[in-house]
């Protein structure tokens, strides 16, 4: 497995028809050119181009429409979604939050239990329609339990939608907007099929100065009929996490084009600039941001590709996905915001230069972590499967590579989202002792210093209600199992073990740091205190691993991908 490069992949572990949707959509971006790209960007135009080529290709239509009631080649494959994540990611945000958003904006239609509107959003599809996800609200977000949206029902047995909806997606143009409500008489939950051009919609604002436009809308007596309603009560409850759980994965992805196009750039611009008679990348530190930024965005590949199995294999028996879910929404993306910061701190001014794609790359990254729930609602999630991961694993059969043409039919059947805490993961130290290098060995003892804290020095139950104590606690967690599912596809892949090691390199360094901050929380004991003094620790040192990966792997990224002008 190696970085996206548009012009040199092949996309040989996708079938034909799924390969021939990548080359197409890199040949689009790279025939509009990074000159129209930027002006585009600048002055905030609608990506209608963008739109008419997802049109006259089918190609939302192929990817987001599941088998059963799509054409031949139509099904919704994680695998090769994440491969159009990235694309889309590496080329612009704004390409990637509208089929972000479609991809919300569907899942509670194809997790309903409404026949005619699952077939009507197949013909939407097919004729070019975007989608958008009717959720949040202007004074409380994603509070699910205070939405304000209403309906009611009327005499002859029809309803009324009344409220409005705040930081929607496509919501100016979408063919169905699904939207969250409640019942007002009975205050059950609902979600039904709305009309973004109705004349009872009003689409108020596009919030944010942007080429997206993320609405305001509000809905004025619109008119709804139960041919309209998606699911109630508790199924509409369920839709709307559930949904949440299958678009958030995508926000990684996104970070992974964002940061490998602004590797390439970053990387073409220091070789070629000269200073104190040396060029930019023969100084020892920037040849240490490279590396660290290559290694770091490396990792994050890995990780959310091998998370992919995991949710490609997904059933009611195996829910490990739902850790490694929300870590590629929470982890890699904050990972993507290290990765820039580092390469910015190498081209410093360069990167503010309105020509540059970097300058888009340094805004937009900061999105990711942000949205779909924040960092720490997903850290909140993923402290919940703490215990059992560490001190109950279960047993469960090898999780192969999955990249094959397979509609992933549980991720619109997964049922309630209650009892994570119930969810059971293979012991980790499979993959830990799969591999002997000296970064992860010292990374285990740093793991196994965190198990010591969790038996011998337990947090109190004021320090468990404490969210910031909790936070940080969770990040230690987290390289933990990062680090597992970056061993486990590094092995796949055959990944040189010295790109491994200078892996492991930053997460002792991470891991360390997190154990510091724990440390020096207001409220931990002095039992607490001296476990974490244990967990800090400095990678091991070899000059030459790291000179091999620089020669190897960093520096042939000068000259390997410039963007058509």
């Amino acid at each position: 497995m190696n970085l996206l490069n548009p012009k040199k992949e092949t996309f040989e572990h996708l079938d034909e028809k799924s390969r021939e949707i990548m080359v197409k959509t890199i040949r689009f971006f790279e025939n509009k050119g990074k000159v129209k790209l930027k002006e585009d960007d600048r002055n905030r135009i609608w990506y209608s181009d963008f739109l008419d080529f997802i049109k006259n290709e089918k190609i939302f239509s192929t990817l987001l429409t599941p088998s059963a009631y799509g054409d031949k080649e139509c099904r919704w494959d994680t695998a090769r979604i994440c491969d159009f994540n990235e694309i889309l990611g590496f080329y612009g945000l704004h390409y990637w939050y509208t089929w972000q958003v479609s991809i919300l904006g569907l899942g509670p239609v194809w997790m309903g239990k409404n026949e005619a509107v699952k077939k009507k959003a197949a013909r939407l599809l097919k004729e070019g329609g975007i989608f958008a996800f009717g959720l949040s609200e202007k004074q409380h977000g994603a509070d699910l339990y205070s939405s304000e949206m209403m309906l009611t029902q009327m005499p002859d047995g029809t309803y009324r939608a009344d409220g409005g909806k705040y930081y929607i997606g496509n919501a100016n143009k979408a063919a169905i907007v699904s939207v969250f409500a409640k019942d007002s008489d009975t205050g059950e939950y609902v979600f039904f099929a709305a009309d973004s051009q109705h004349k009872n919609f009003e689409c108020i604002k596009n919030v944010v100065s942007s080429q997206s436009y993320v609405a305001e809308f509000a809905l004025h007596s619109y008119p709804v009929t139960e041919n309209d309603i998606l699911t109630k009560g508790q199924d509409a409850w369920d839709s709307a996490l559930n949904t949440i759980n299958v678009g958030k994965y995508n926000l990684g992805w996104a970070s992974i084009g964002i940061c490998t196009h602004a590797l390439y750039e970053a990387i073409d611009h220091a070789a070629n600039r000269r200073l104190y008679n040396k060029y930019v990348t023969d100084f020892p530190h920037i040849k240490m941001l490279f590396t660290d930024a290559y290694a770091r965005l490396f990792a994050m590949k890995l990780f959310a590709n091998r998370a992919a199995d995991y949710m490609k294999s997904a059933s009611p028996e195996d829910r490990r996905y739902l850790l490694y879910n929300p870590m590629v929404k929470m982890k890699v993306t904050t990972q993507g915001e290290e990765v820039i910061n580092l390469l910015w701190d190498v081209i410093a001014a360069k990167g503010f230069e309105r020509d540059m794609y970097f300058e888009m790359a340094a805004r937009d990254i900061r999105a990711l972590p942000k949205l779909e729930g924040t960092v720490h609602v997903n850290m909140a999630l993923i402290i919940k499967f703490m215990a059992n991961y560490f001190f109950n694993p279960g047993q469960f059969p090898e999780i192969p590579k999955r990249n094959d043409p397979s509609n992933d039919d549980f991720l619109f059947n997964q049922g309630a989202t209650r009892g994570l805490g119930k969810i059971r993961f293979h012991d980790f130290n499979m993959a830990y002792n799969s591999l002997d290098l000296p970064n992860i060995g010292i990374f285990k003892t740093q793991l196994e210093a965190l198990k010591e804290f969790l038996v011998k020095a337990t947090p109190s139950e004021a320090q468990s209600k404490d969210i910031d104590f909790l936070l940080t606690l969770g990040e230690l967690f987290t390289l933990v199992a990062y680090g597992q599912l970056i061993i486990e596809n590094s092995l796949i892949h055959k990944v040189d073990n010295d790109v491994v090691d200078r892996i492991f390199d930053f997460m002792v360094r991470d891991f360390s740091k997190f154990a510091l901050q724990l440390y020096s929380k207001p409220g931990s004991t002095s039992a607490q205190m001296e476990i974490c003094l244990g967990m800090i620790k400095k990678p091991a040192l070899d000059e030459e691993r790291f000179k091999r990966v620089w020669e190897k792997y960093v520096f042939p990224l000068k000259g390997a991908y410039q963007m058509n002008e």
